[in-house]
């Protein structure tokens, strides 16, 4: 099969270090060999490459600002079990013969969360958005499931996932492990209060596509929350409202045909 002329132009994301800067060189050299072009700007590529495991994965998606005219791949350093990453430093050949012949994989099409913050839009988020209290001291919210208000919660927190994200902070939590080809996102617990006074479901829930999760956080020394989208935290002040929801784009990722998430779920955790 001829090689598809738009995924030509590849960009590499990765933290500066001596040892991956000297294996980098060598990706460049076998890519410009396979008649791929390596580009100096995220924005010039059609395909965007993260060397470093999953935390990297997270930050390039992030910083190249969830394209969605392009494809992802991720390179783990080494042979590390990763969600996000279906290659590593040694079998880059493998990576750009699978890009050249489309028999050998499939696009992955994980889901993504929209967060606005006081009406605002604020981020998208592949993993998953946490809203937690920064002093030592319960942080309570009121959530809504669209126009309907659920519960009180108060407690350390709250982590809103995605069906990719749920096998991280969120498993942590108690939450189940979701596959990312339900348009779904997950709400799960951190540390809740239970008494006479507040009480919440104590176990995480699912939302649909159509749903939207809308928090509404108590002032009063906790209106200055610790944010998080995906693994970089904000702290906000002032936050009165958060609202999340399903959103209408994708992260593309290439994948090999045989090695599926639930592979990598199995190799992770079992």
């Amino acid at each position: 099969m001829t090689k598809q002329p738009y995924r030509k132009h590849i960009f590499f994301y990765h933290k500066q270090d001596e040892t991956i800067n000297e294996q980098l060189e060598r990706l460049k050299d076998v890519a410009v060999n396979n008649d791929f072009t390596v580009v100096d700007e995220a924005k010039k590529a059609n395909i965007i490459v993260s060397i470093g495991g999953d935390g990297a994965f997270l930050q390039t998606v992030r910083k190249t600002g969830f394209r969605q005219d392009c494809l992802y791949v991720g390179i783990a350093l080494q042979h590390e079990i990763e969600l996000y990453c279906d290659f590593n430093l040694e079998n880059f050949s493998e990576l750009l013969y699978a890009v050249q012949h489309e028999e050998e994989i499939e696009v992955r099409r994980f889901p993504l969360i929209d967060v606005s913050i006081n009406g605002v839009a604020s981020s998208k988020c592949l993993n998953e958005i946490s809203v937690r209290s920064p002093i030592v001291k319960t942080i309570v919210m009121d959530i809504y499931i669209d126009d309907l208000h659920f519960e009180t919660f108060r407690g350390d927190g709250l982590v809103v996932a995605t069906p990719t994200g749920s096998t991280g902070y969120n498993k942590s939590t108690m939450g189940a492990i979701i596959d990312p080809k339900l348009p779904c996102f997950q709400v799960t617990e951190l540390a809740s209060l239970n008494n006479n006074k507040y009480r919440t479901l104590g176990s995480s829930f699912i939302l649909s596509s159509e749903k939207k999760l809308h928090l509404e956080i108590e002032q009063g020394g906790n209106d200055f929350p610790v944010i998080s989208f995906d693994n970089e935290a904000f702290p906000i002040r002032n936050v009165k409202e958060v609202t999340v929801g399903l959103s209408n784009q994708v992260v593309k990722t290439v994948k090999l045909k045989n090695n599926t998430y639930w592979d990598r779920v199995k190799r992770m955790f079992l």
